[in-house]
C-alpha cells in the first residue's frame, strides 16, 4: 500500500497526488512511469511520474479523472493509500546538451513534460518551454515550469491567458509534448 500524503484539484478533472514510494523515488528518471491500481481488482493504470522526492520518499502524479478507475484514484484523501504502485517502467528520455530546446504540452501533457524539461536544463541546455491549454484555469504546473525554464511562453486557445493559439504536434495523435532541439528541424 502507497499512502497519499498530499492532494492538489487543478481543475474539476485534474488531480495531482504527492504518493509514498521510496524505491521510486530514489530510481526514477524522466520519461519513467509507474503502473497503479487503486483496489486488489482495480484496472491497472499507467501514470507518468510527474516528479519525486528521495529524501521525502515520494512521487508526484497528476491524474485526469476519465473513467471509473480514474475517478477512483482521484476520489482518494491524504493518509488513504493506492493498492499498488509498480515502477519506474518504462525507458527513460535520452538527455543530453543539444545548446537550446524547445519543450512544449498542453493541459496534463505538461506533467510528464516537467521532469524532461528540469533534466534538460541539469545538462545545460537553454530550455524554452510553451504551456498550453483550452483556457487559463487548464495551464498546470506553470510555476515549477517557470522555475526550471529559461523562457515560458503561455498559450491558450481562448486567449484568456498568455498568447491566443493552439498547440499542436502533427507527427502524433496521441500525445501533445513535443520536445526538439531549436537548432534541428522539427
Amino acid at each position: 500500500m502507497n499512502k497519499v500524503v498530499s492532494k492538489e484539484q487543478f481543475s474539476a478533472n485534474v488531480t495531482k497526488l504527492v504518493v509514498e514510494a521510496p524505491l521510486i523515488a530514489k530510481s526514477r528518471r524522466a520519461g519513467h512511469f509507474v503502473i497503479v491500481r487503486c483496489g486488489e481488482k482495480g484496472e491497472r493504470i499507467p501514470l507518468t511520474i510527474a516528479d519525486s522526492d528521495p529524501k521525502a520518499g515520494t512521487i508526484t502524479l497528476v491524474i485526469q479523472s476519465v473513467g471509473d478507475s480514474t475517478r477512483k484514484i482521484c476520489a482518494l484523501e491524504p493518509g488513504e493509500s493506492l493498492h499498488d504502485v509498480v515502477g519506474p517502467l518504462g525507458q527513460a528520455t535520452h538527455i543530453q546538451k543539444y545548446g537550446t530546446v524547445l519543450c512544449a504540452g498542453g493541459g496534463v501533457g505538461t506533467a510528464p513534460l516537467l521532469p524532461i524539461i528540469r533534466a534538460m536544463k541539469e545538462a545545460g541546455n537553454r530550455v524554452i518551454s510553451v504551456l498550453a491549454g483550452r483556457t487559463k484555469d487548464l495551464i498546470i504546473l506553470e510555476d515549477e515550469v517557470r522555475a526550471a525554464s529559461d523562457e515560458v511562453i503561455i498559450m491558450t486557445d481562448d486567449g484568456s491567458y498568455g498568447n491566443k493559439g493552439v498547440l499542436r504536434d502533427h507527427r502524433s495523435r496521441h500525445h501533445d509534448e513535443v520536445l526538439c532541439p531549436v537548432d534541428q528541424e522539427v
